[in-house]
């Protein structure tokens, strides 16, 4: 493991005694620091269909984020087994990109995307430095396994909420998840990204979606809120995706085609 690498996990782990739960309630997480952090780092573009993060202002607040991944690390899973299925989840994303965030800071602003902090033979997502639930995990562990994998959640709109920390990515919020509003953002950030016609859109008698319908359709395909294909799942959303009625009967029937287009990896840098 490289130095880095043990380096953030340790300060990760540091002194979780004394951060035992201060910020947890009988309902769930209280997630306030990193929602000021949002506040005050993360601004929506592109009419409000994308973001930008000022990592720079992130990594002067480095000792406030730290503070609340310490707090995240915190939780026990008998805690966290506790909670509803909404507090649970929005802890899960909220954790997934604040370490994001975290690892973009080990190496900023030396590094054009998330990629950089890859190698030939282990991938950014697959690097154990996150102290979560009991267990040192990876960014992957925490959306495939935790998220994805546990067969609780069954949301495919946690794919337009978990953030990479890339241009191509659905934007990270200036707010954090909460347990009483989650559907509400879930659904505010699926409307947002498919609004955005720069990764979805109408292009020669086809549908072109960002390549997250590809990557993961079998979970826009699990018949969440009765949608079990993906063409029904777009056509749900056909007036925020550019679609008439008519186009959006075709693509339900199948007579217009979907296309993936290509993905940006770059960093959402605002300051860039």
């Amino acid at each position: 493991m490289k130095v880095w690498l043990r380096r953030l996990a340790v300060a990760i782990t540091f002194s979780l005694g004394a951060a035992t739960a201060y910020a947890q309630t009988p309902q769930g997480f209280d997630h306030g620091a990193w929602n000021h952090l949002l506040q005050r780092h993360v601004r929506w573009t592109g009419d409000g269909h994308a973001s930008t993060v000022n990592y720079q202002g992130m990594a002067t607040d480095r000792d406030k984020l730290q503070s609340y991944l310490t707090t995240l690390s915190a939780v026990s899973r008998q805690s966290f087994d506790g909670w509803s299925r909404e507090a649970q989840l929005a802890f899960l994303i909220n954790a997934y990109n604040a370490f994001t965030v975290q690892l973009i800071l080990t190496r900023y602003p030396d590094l054009k995307s998330i990629k950089d902090l890859g190698s030939f033979i282990q991938s950014p997502w697959k690097k154990p430095f996150v102290s979560l639930l009991g267990q040192t995990r990876s960014l992957d562990d925490i959306e495939h396994g935790l998220i994805r994998g546990s067969g609780r959640y069954r949301d495919p709109r946690i794919h337009f909420a978990v953030n990479c920390a890339s241009i191509g990515c659905p934007a990270l919020r200036p707010d954090a998840y909460g347990a009483e509003k989650l559907d509400e953002q879930l659904e505010d950030q699926t409307k947002r990204f498919l609004g955005d016609r720069t990764r979805n859109r109408i292009a020669d008698d086809a549908l072109e979606v960002s390549p997250i319908f590809k990557w993961y359709r079998e979970d826009f395909e699990q018949g969440f809120r009765g949608d079990k294909a993906l063409p029904d799942f777009l056509a749900r959303y056909a007036g925020v995706a550019g679609l008439n009625a008519g186009q959006a009967n075709d693509l339900r029937g199948g007579r217009l085609a979907i296309r993936f287009g290509d993905y940006d990896w770059r960093l959402n840098d605002g300051r860039r």
